[in-house]
């Protein structure tokens, strides 16, 4: 990274940051200091019939005033649909000069993809589990989808002599984001064991409005001295894979002995991707408010760090009719 260009260096860091938690094991480092890096893109995560590799290299100039150096890699991509989609791309770039992209040509690429599988394999439209449906849900029927007991319904044992050994933890609250209609907040609270996880749970859903959220997703990781090693878990409280995000966000920013849970009020419309966006921007934001995490740069240089680039990648990358555009 040239001097002078810090401004430019720590964009592109909390762009790979986020692209990281939202994507999980679909994004892949190459080469982290050429800033080289991989994102696989699927029709369908659990059924895939379409899959492109997407490798961008990020010049010292992005986003300022440069795009991304990119590549397709598929081998069914060619001729008329290839450069398409690469105009289409190029004309996000040109729609956004100075922002950040990634994102956007990772989304534009999947809907391309799920055009290509519904025009090409029509077939019953089989919805995921998940509570993310195009139906108006209001307030009431959000309450009257909630059990009685949501700590019973987790199957929480939290019992008087175990308050006794393990004091209840303070619990943070962070600034919702909200977008078409639906809300998000996120919640921290540090954790050195199990049961103050399951305590601060029963805590939280003791509030009325957090118990009457569509999803409480939540993750923690807490690092045991004697054995050197994280006890960590997560869950996706139907939100399929946002838990494991959440916690793989965490493990990017390396904290320690802290949990976070991100509420979520479904408020009618779809938001795709976008979801898993806020979810994770929420958390990031509480978890660097409260100081748990590292400096920007130290996080960053995380990224690399014991994740190679996957069979999938290098796989995508030797198929014929690969093209490189910038």
């Amino acid at each position: 990274m040239a001097e002078g260009d810090a401004g430019s260096d720590q964009r592109q860091n909390e762009e790979i940051e986020a692209m990281a938690a939202i994507y999980g094991e679909e994004w892949c480092v190459i080469d982290d200091c050429a800033k080289i890096f991989c994102i696989r893109i699927s029709d369908d995560i659990d059924d895939p019939k379409w899959t492109l590799c997407l490798q961008v290299m990020l010049p010292n100039e992005y986003p300022g005033t440069a795009p991304p150096i990119y590549q397709l890699n598929a081998p069914w991509l060619k001729g008329q649909e290839r450069a398409d989609l690469s105009n289409s791309l190029e004309e996000i770039y040109i729609q956004n000069i100075g922002e950040s992209i990634l994102y956007l040509w990772v989304e534009k690429i999947r809907d391309v993809l799920i055009q290509k599988s519904q025009m090409t394999e029509p077939g019953p439209d089989v919805k995921k589990k998940t509570e993310e449906e195009d139906v108006e849900c209001e307030d009431d029927l959000i309450l009257a989808c909630q059990p009685e007991n949501p700590v019973k319904a987790l199957d929480f044992d939290i019992s008087e002599s175990q308050t006794e050994i393990e004091e209840l933890p303070p619990i943070d609250h962070g600034i919702p984001i909200t977008d078409r209609r639906s809300t998000f907040q996120a919640h921290l609270a540090p954790v050195v064991c199990p049961k103050q996880v399951k305590m601060v749970l029963a805590k939280l859903y003791e509030n009325k409005k957090i118990a009457s959220a569509t999803h409480n997703i939540y993750a923690y990781r807490i690092y045991c001295e004697d054995k050197q090693t994280f006890l960590q878990d997560c869950e996706d409280d139907g939100e399929t894979a946002a838990g494991g995000r959440l916690l793989h966000l965490m493990e990017i920013l390396n904290v320690r002995n802290v949990m976070v849970v991100v509420s979520r009020w479904y408020g009618g419309i779809l938001l795709g991707p976008d979801r898993f966006k806020h979810i994770n921007n929420c958390a990031r934001n509480i978890l660097v408010e409260k100081n748990y995490t590292n400096s920007p740069e130290e996080s960053s240089k995380a990224l690399g760090k014991n994740k190679k680039c996957s069979s999938w990648c290098n796989g995508l990358s030797e198929n014929p009719g690969v093209s490189i555009y910038s």
